[in-house]
């Protein structure tokens, strides 16, 4: 792409964005029907580092010290196995669509999390006045209702929000890391390691014994590889082509869009519920991350004046 980008270049790269990486709820809802979570994952993550290594590998040499080596491991680890393993777990009890609107809490575990790691700035008044809608629009969205059936899975929930905060310290620590690796690099590295975490989570969890590649559908071989591929390399690239030709605040607003598009595209593809509720909840979540957004920026501004 050129140095300067058209319009339409931008358009096109944030449209990505938002439709990838909110369709990948879907995506692992589909896989995990006869793929063990962990086993997904780890094939996943395997094979999207290693196409991401190999392409950087024919550029050049990649020079990488035994400290990076080191740090994205950690990191891939606490993302990957601590964040996407618990997800693809989840995922089998709970609906891709509401999995996303749950995880539309991370910017708010991310500030809690920031907070209290060593020398972490309490946050502004907003930033709590976000916090609590945040969760309280979760607070809505699992609470059971005599007016439906239908009752979330509290393993899942649990394992969704415990996902938030292996994310949020794997992305701080990955922030905190003295000489990181090239973006790109690393993020090969942290995919590569995660997967041979989740490897041995899924040998533990005897995944591997039981799994039969025969009894694996169609279905879940095809969102494997969407997800490998589109969700993973398109994904990622996009993401880290916008953060060098936008704002990150423009950037930030992924965050809002991907649950609304993985709640759209549950319903429309397995026909998971759409109530009142669910909607109601998803207003309030996403409001709340504008809100911890907004003044996070504006925190971030005043301090660099």
């Amino acid at each position: 792409m050129s140095a300067t980008p058209s319009p339409a270049q931008r358009i096109a790269a944030f449209t990505t964005i938002y439709l990838v990486w909110g369709s990948t709820y879907l995506g692992i809802r589909m896989a995990v029907q006869t793929l063990p979570p962990l086993v997904m994952a780890s094939l996943r993550f395997i094979c999207a580092g290693l196409i991401l290594l190999g392409l950087l590998r024919l550029r050049g040499p990649l020079q990488v010290t035994v400290r990076q080596l080191r740090d994205n491991a950690v990191v891939g680890v606490l993302l990957l196995l601590g964040g996407n393993g618990l997800v693809a777990w989840a995922e089998q009890y709970v609906p891709s669509g509401i999995t996303a609107l749950i995880i539309g809490v991370q910017p708010m575990v991310m500030v809690l999390t920031e907070w209290a790691w060593p020398g972490g700035k309490r946050p502004p008044a907003l930033v709590f006045i976000g916090l609590a809608l945040g969760f309280g629009g979760v607070a809505l969205l699992v609470a059971p209702s005599t007016a439906s059936s239908e009752v979330l899975n509290v393993g899942g929930v649990a394992a969704i929000l415990f996902a938030c905060v292996f994310w949020a310290f794997g992305s701080i620590y990955g922030r905190n890391a003295r000489t990181p690796a090239q973006p790109f690099v690393a993020s090969g590295l942290q995919m590569v390691s995660g997967s041979l975490a989740l490897a041995a989570a899924a040998g533990f969890r005897g995944e591997w014994s039981s799994w039969s590649p025969a009894a694996t559908s169609a279905t879940s071989w095809w969102a494997t590889a969407y997800l490998t591929l589109v969700g993973s390399l398109v994904g990622f690239t996009t993401f880290a082509w916008l953060m060098k030709h936008s704002t990150p605040a423009r950037v930030a607003t992924y965050a809002y869009v991907n649950p609304i598009v993985a709640v759209f595209l549950g319903w429309l593809v397995l026909s998971e519920p759409l109530g009142w509720r669910i909607a109601a909840a998803g207003i309030v979540i996403v409001l709340s991350v504008v809100i911890i957004t907004v003044a996070r920026q504006q925190v971030a501004k005043s301090s660099s004046t």
